[in-house]
């Protein structure tokens, strides 16, 4: 009986489970060793800020996807692996043996560099966390909806930009001010919340074109969402003070520029990094940490050891980190695991060189962003919706195939 480990409930694993549940291989035990029971989709993540998803709509049910595959499910962190017993490190429960393991944890921002940043700012990963943040924060508002809010969040790229226009619309509709209509002006001197974006960079979103880097911008402004170009954070502080004010401000953030802004919440969307223990563990790791992996998704130091999803990074195929290559790494990561189980031949996998990326602009419209080509429309974000629920269709009212052992 030999025994497949997957750390972590990612798009891929999830993919690799429900493939199992399929098609099963006598001799083989899985387990999967998961921190939450419910894993978040990324697809549909700013749309559930905004309002538009409720939390079961959003996550797959790993439970219900273990016991389709045959899969013991133990709820912890992989802290580390030791390759000298081929043991996973867990964080509360005695260590897990294995003959081949994959690994699919995704990543978190990296903010151990600025002084601050960890203890004091709201990481958008993991996603638990920072969910539990945001529904702390409306709840606040439905409780408090006078009193002035004012956010920042740090990092321009798709996820910052789309994590503002999402929290906007929902704070927006906390406030009684309900949907609003591209192109009127927005702001009033009765908003009582304010967002402002921060970003090093002269552009946001430097991954996109000119054009849709152009009409962001243009729609982040007519929302009055505040931004903060070329502005490098380089720390964050708790505000310790004693105030006869109402509703003070908690958090102070400073630029090197020596712009300082005093908040009530700090975001951190900046790029993303990887778990300490990658490698730590010894495993091959790229100058951010992630697991080096050649075509087949294994690793290159360590034979019986796959990854996917962010953090890995193909050796031969550099890509930025987004759910649509976990997506697309799903199948092949499961049929290079069923190969290497049986003693066959992998077989190599080329992610796409482009792929379409689908940016929600908070208003039930979307941005269409591949290579130079952009689209802006209503049917856009239908559209995304659609291919979210079909993908999120796939894990949902799974019957048991076989005992969990």
């Amino acid at each position: 009986m030999k025994h497949l480990v997957l750390i972590g409930g990612g798009h891929s694993h999830a993919i690799v489970l429900k493939m199992f549940g399929i098609k099963p291989l006598p001799g083989v035990r899985l387990t999967l060793i998961s921190d939450v029971l419910h894993a978040p989709y990324s697809g549909m993540l700013p749309g559930h800020v905004a309002g538009f998803y409720d939390y079961d709509e959003c996550h797959i049910d790993l439970r219900s996807l273990a016991e389709f595959a045959g899969c013991q499910i133990l709820i912890d962190r992989a802290i580390a692996i030791d390759f000298n017993k081929n043991l996973v490190i867990c964080q509360t429960r005695p260590p897990v043996n294995f003959d081949l393991l994959s690994v699919d944890i995704g990543s978190t921002p990296a903010t151990l560099s600025v002084p601050g940043a960890a203890e004091y700012a709201i990481a958008a990963k993991p996603v638990p966390e920072f969910l539990a943040s945001w529904n702390q924060l409306i709840s606040e508002r439905q409780n408090y909806p006078q009193k002035p809010l004012r956010i920042a969040i740090v990092g321009g790229g798709a996820g910052g930009v789309e994590l503002a226009l999402n929290m906007q619309s929902r704070l927006g509709k906390e406030e009684g001010r309900g949907k609003k209509e591209e192109g009127r002006r927005k702001r009033e001197e009765n908003l009582s919340s304010e967002i402002h974006l921060f970003h090093s960079g002269a552009e946001l979103m430097p991954a996109h074109n000119h054009q849709v880097r152009r009409r962001i911008q243009e729609i982040l402004i007519s929302r009055g969402i505040q931004l903060h170009l070329k502005e490098k954070v380089c720390a964050v502080k708790k505000i310790e003070r004693e105030t006869t004010l109402q509703f003070p401000t908690d958090y102070q953030i400073s630029c090197k520029s020596g712009l300082e802004l005093e908040c009530d919440r700090i975001f951190w969307v900046t790029q993303a990094s990887a778990a300490n223990w990658i490698g730590e563990s010894g495993l091959a790791a790229d100058s951010n940490g992630f697991i080096q992996v050649n075509d087949c998704l294994q690793s290159v130091s360590h034979p019986n050891v796959f990854a996917a999803g962010d953090i890995a990074a193909m050796v031969n195929y550099p890509r930025p980190k987004a759910g649509v290559f976990a997506v697309r790494q799903g199948k092949p990561l499961f049929e290079n695991l069923q190969q290497f189980l049986l003693g066959k031949p992998l077989k190599p996998f080329a992610p796409q060189e482009q792929y379409l990326g689908l940016i929600g602009t908070g208003n039930k419209r979307a941005i269409a962003s591949r290579g130079s080509f952009m689209w802006e429309s209503a049917l856009l974000w239908y559209w995304k919706d659609w291919i979210d629920r079909q993908f999120m269709q796939k894990f949902s009212n799974l019957p048991k195939t076989r005992n969990t052992k």
